[in-house]
C-alpha cells in the first residue's frame, strides 16, 4: 500500500481461492461442498473489501479481484489482464522438503510473470 501511495499507482488486491482437495477415501456431498465454497468466497470478498477500504482511506486508488484456481496461474493471468507493472507477493520462505512438497507460488510467479515481481517475506 505504501509503495502504491508513494508512486501514485493504482493498487489491485488479488486473492486466489485454491481448488478444494479431498484426501482419498473422504466424501463430501455436493450440497456441503457448494456451501463450503460459497462461504469461502463470502469470507474472501469481506477480507478484500476490508483491505480495499484501508487502502482507499490512505488515499490509494484501489480495485479488488477474486479468482479461483491455482495461485501462480491466476496471479500471472491477473497481471496480464490488468496490465500490471509490478506484482508484490508475500512468501512463506519455505526451504527443503516443505518447499519440495508444497511448491513455491512465488517461484512460479517470478519465472512466468510478464512484469517485475517483488517478493516480501512474511513475519
Amino acid at each position: 500500500m505504501s509503495l502504491a501511495k508513494l508512486s501514485h499507482a493504482r493498487l489491485t488486491i488479488l486473492f486466489v481461492l485454491a481448488p478444494v482437495v479431498l484426501v482419498p477415501g473422504q466424501y463430501v456431498d455436493g450440497h456441503t461442498m457448494a456451501a463450503l465454497q460459497n462461504r469461502a468466497r463470502e469470507l474472501s470478498r469481506e477480507q478484500l473489501a476490508s483491505l480495499a477500504g484501508r487502502a482507499r482511506k490512505a488515499g490509494v486508488k484501489t480495485s479488488v479481484l477474486l479468482r479461483e484456481g491455482y495461485a501462480a496461474d491466476q496471479i500471472v493471468r491477473a497481471c496480464r489482464s490488468t496490465k500490471a507493472d509490478l506484482v508484490v507477493l508475500g512468501t512463506h520462505g519455505r526451504r527443503g522438503l516443505p518447499k519440495f512438497f508444497l511448491g513455491s507460488v512465488a517461484d512460479r510467479v517470478v519465472a512466468t510473470a510478464p512484469c517485475a515481481v517483488l517478493t516480501v517475506r512474511g513475519r
